[in-house]
């Protein structure tokens, strides 16, 4: 099988999108036709033995419309090609149509103009020269009218050619309609022209009068006028709808500097080859994925995981194109480039899922395929009564010709795809990427949520949650923690890896061990300022030297089974035969968790973890994150079944994981979604995947998945309501009980205006954030939580909050422009315990948020070193 990719022209509404897909759909050989109106794009699956692309190009073709195959990945180190040139291509294409529209629009405008002055001027009692006034010069009128026609007929000839092969290949489209009904208006022109003619040679003044009322010239010209201002006005508006993409596009830098023979060379970003050598200096983004290799630098994620916060990069690290370099200089040697690079990946995903077709748009094929032919019959039907019942030809006419030129079905087309894209690139600005559009509707049918409990639920690392000092007389806690940190820095366990973690964190890793030695699975013993220590579980301890009394035993154990009911792993330490103090470790739950899995069951949705821990561990996470059913001793090969289970009890079930070992239970899933930071391969197995390692992102993706359908719901009843109402009253039915007509020019801006709205509709979707997010990230950072080193939760919130709002005022002279501005927010940015830096170039200030307290002097040296005088340094 092969999938490929191409270009089509001519398309203008839902009926020529149904029109290519039906066509192509019935070669043999292919197996799926994917065909998207905004892009003007087709993608074909096909059995490349009985079928070749030229085959595919001329079933198009032979119905009217244009087609050539898409451009193709670029070449080793070309310069062109790929997406970018690919984007870019599109760009221009849409850009020049739009150009041409413009171009078009004016001039219909500046003849319209005089038309209309000239056919109805009289009758709006305007000053209207002689020669054009009066029966005796009415054939001048109306060779004045033709004359001021011809030409708008020919600017817009565009909806004649399409339409009227369309129509031939018995393929009728929007175009055909409008074709068709101004056609026929000029056509009618004419015929009344000649009648006149007939009435001046045989002295019929009353013929001359009868026609002279009837020239249907201007509604000719102002139906393609209207009709390409609702283009012109929807091609606006549907440019909009890309500026996602078109975001993540520009974050690929065009340029990198590579190490060609000892030298640096600057070449475009596209040339640059899997392992050569990349450098990087401050300010500068990472063009292709790579392993630094010597350097650091403190690199700015946001725009690709959303992370806030820098990143420090050292030596084995690995770097993300589109991403920047903040501060310092290192090279790194390319791993992924091209069209395999990260940035690529997910601009090519939220390519394909903008374009990919969703479920419920299959409504809209299937009517569009049909309208147009049912339309046309309609008008036939809507005349010939209108003759039966005694009406006149031309009034018979005008209502056929409304009944055309309202019904033409962008609306309808426009609908769903328009929502889809608008929404998938919403979804890729907050860092979720959603893969299809499938995937986009029915994950907001979802009511029950799984979740795997590590790397999702939690950190997936072990850390210290709780430290208590037994021995007071001789530790507090930071010496406590010095001595346990010397003794299980040897051991490579990560249990003991998350105490020495702790031990960094706090400043108190200045001790050194002698004598370690390691148990296996039981503890370790070490010599710490010539005492003798243990380290381990209980029975570890018994072993080796037992307890001094059964009642320092049972207190120790009943601490040990405190925290060990809590889910967490204490690890007891002895000093000298005396107990010192219990380190408990935990695999913690990440910040974001609680908050997201609270708005879960806000909206409805079933809450369900899986974890291969023990009952006891499981339990206490569902506890403390109120989860209505947690299931525990899960081995990998049985995350599946769980699934399944749940969807044997007609739920629709999302799978949230990160592992190897969730990849099945992602595809057995109505919807798999991967945080970001897992494997490969629960990423390919998903459907959804979260950038950023936070279950506040699933809450997020469906609400924007409800969201999208509602808009989708709402766009395709107005489409429906719209031609429902308008057909009716286009054909004259309000005629007999109330008078009221709607004459072409009115049917073509309503028709016109239909689209637009259609679009404007889903542009809102632009602006969504989904409801309790904006303040998630602030409400879990300030959580009541119990805090460790016997610290209560109120005080380490009140500590917490105090560093997310400190804030110092940098007065800096010799700021003159932006480029300046932007040099001094990099400077202090990339200073360590900044979160971020504002410049206000008018005051002549810089503002800087701080995570952590950070010396004056320190922020004032990093401006002096951009460049730049810093006057003075004020907390505020």
């Amino acid at each position: 099988m092969k999938k490929e990719k191409y270009n089509v022209t001519g398309m203008t509404c839902a009926a020529c999108q149904a029109n290519v897909t039906r066509c192509v759909q019935k070669l043999d050989g292919v197996t799926d036709v994917n065909v998207s109106l905004l892009a003007n794009q087709m993608t074909v699956d096909y059995d490349e033995t009985k079928l070749d692309a030229a085959s595919i190009i001329r079933a198009v073709e032979g119905i009217g419309y244009g087609a050539s195959e898409a451009d193709k990945a670029p070449e080793a180190g070309s310069r062109k090609g790929g997406f970018r040139s690919e984007w870019q291509a599109r760009q221009d294409r849409a850009d020049e149509e739009r150009r041409s529209m413009k171009v078009r629009l004016i001039s219909s405008v500046i003849l319209l103009v005089p038309l209309m002055y000239v056919a109805m001027g009289a009758m709006l009692g305007l000053p209207v020269p002689g020669i054009l006034t009066g029966m005796e010069n009415a054939m001048i009128s109306a060779l004045t009218q033709l004359i001021l026609t011809v030409p708008v007929l020919v600017l817009n000839r565009k909806f004649y050619q399409v339409g009227l092969k369309a129509l031939a290949h018995r393929a009728p489209n929007m175009d055909s309609l409008v074709a068709i009904g101004s056609g026929a208006s000029l056509v009618y022109g004419l015929f009344a022209m000649y009648r006149m003619a007939w009435g001046f040679g045989h002295q019929d003044m009353a013929v001359v009068h009868e026609y002279a009322h009837a020239l249907y010239f201007e509604s000719s010209a102002m139906i393609l006028t209207l009709v390409t201002v609702g283009k012109y006005l929807e091609a606006r508006s549907k440019a909009k709808t890309s500026d996602a993409l078109g975001k993540l596009v520009d974050l690929a830098p065009k340029t990198a500097v590579v190490l060609k023979d000892g030298q640096e060379v600057t070449v475009p970003a596209e040339q640059v080859a899997a392992g050569d050598i990349v450098v990087i200096r401050p300010g500068e983004s990472i063009p292709v994925d790579g392993v630094v290799t010597e350097g650091n630098g403190f690199v700015d994620q946001a725009a690709i995981t959303g992370e806030s916060i820098p990143v420090e990069k050292l030596p084995g690290d690995t770097v993300i194109s589109a991403t920047i370099n903040r501060n310092g200089s290192f090279r790194f040697r390319a791993s992924r480039v091209g069209e395999d690079t990260t940035l690529s990946q997910i601009i090519r995903l939220v390519d394909e899922a903008g374009n990919s077709k969703a479920p419920i748009a299959r409504l809209a094929d299937r009517v569009s395929g049909v309208f147009v032919p049912v339309v046309i019959l309609i008008a036939i039907v809507t005349a010939a009564v209108w003759i039966l019942a005694g009406q006149t030809f031309e009034f018979a006419l005008s209502n056929a010709i409304s009944v055309l030129v309202i019904s033409c079905p962008c609306a309808l087309g426009l609908a769903t795809p328009v929502a889809i894209m608008v929404g998938t690139g919403r979804a890729a600005e907050q860092g979720i990427l959603v893969k299809s559009a499938e995937s986009l509707e029915n994950l907001h049918s979802i009511d029950t949520v799984i979740l795997d409990k590590t790397g999702t639920i939690t950190t997936g690392h072990p850390a210290v949650t709780d430290l208590e000092v037994l021995d007071r007389e001789r530790f507090d806690e930071r010496s406590f923690l010095a001595h346990g940190a010397a003794v299980e820095a040897g051991s490579e366990h990560p249990l003991a890896q998350a105490v020495v973690e702790r031990a960094k964190k706090d400043g108190a890793m200045h001790l050194q061990a002698r004598l370690f030695e390691a148990r296996p699975g039981r503890g370790v013993t070490a010599r710490v300022e010539e005492s003798d220590w243990l380290a381990g579980n209980l029975a570890f301890v018994e072993e080796e030297q037992g307890f001094l009394d059964a009642a320092e035993k049972e207190r120790v154990a009943a601490r040990m089974r405190t925290y060990a009911s809590q889910g967490k792993t204490p690890l007891l330490f002895v000093c000298d035969g005396r107990p010192a103090g219990i380190i408990a470790v935990a695999d913690t739950v990440r910040e974001t968790s609680r908050h997201a899995i609270r708005r879960l069951k806000e909206m409805g949705l079933t809450v369900v973890m899986l974890t291969g821990d023990n009952k006891v561990t499981a339990e206490a996470i569902q506890k403390e994150l109120d989860i209505a059913e947690a299931v525990s001793d899960v081995l990998p090969t049985q995350k599946e079944a769980c699934v399944r289970s749940w969807q044997e009890k007609g739920h629709k079930v999302a799978m949230v994981g990160d592992g190897i070992n969730d990849a099945p239970a992602l595809i057995r899933a109505d919807i798999g979604i991967a945080i970001g930071a897992g494997t490969d391969i629960a990423i390919e197995s998903a459907d959804v995947v979260l950038m950023k390692d936070s279950l506040q992102d699933v809450v997020t993706a469906i609400e924007l998945s409800r969201a999208v359908i509602r808009n989708i719901h709402m766009n395709l009843f107005w489409a429906f309501f719209y031609n429902i109402l308008g057909i009716p009253v286009a054909a004259g039915v309000l005629f007999p009980a109330f008078g009221l007509r709607l004459s072409p020019m009115i049917g073509s801006a309503a028709m016109s205006l239909s689209s637009v709205c259609v679009v404007t509709n889903a542009l809102r979707l632009r602006f969504f954030q989904a409801p309790g997010t904006a303040d998630a990230d602030e409400e879990a950072r300030t959580e009541n939580r119990a805090a460790p080193d016997g610290m209560d939760g109120k005080e380490e919130n009140e500590n917490r909050k105090g560093l997310v709002t400190m804030k110092k005022v940098l007065t800096v002279e010799g700021m003159m422009c932006n480029h300046c501005k932007m040099h001094v927010e990099k400077a202090l940015a990339g200073v360590a315990g900044v979160e971020s830096a504002e410049v206000d170039l008018e005051a002549k200030t810089a503002t800087v948020s701080l995570k952590e307290d950070v010396a004056d002097q320190v922020l004032l040296d990093a401006v002096k070193d951009a460049g730049y005088e810093p006057v003075s340094c004020q907390a505020q």
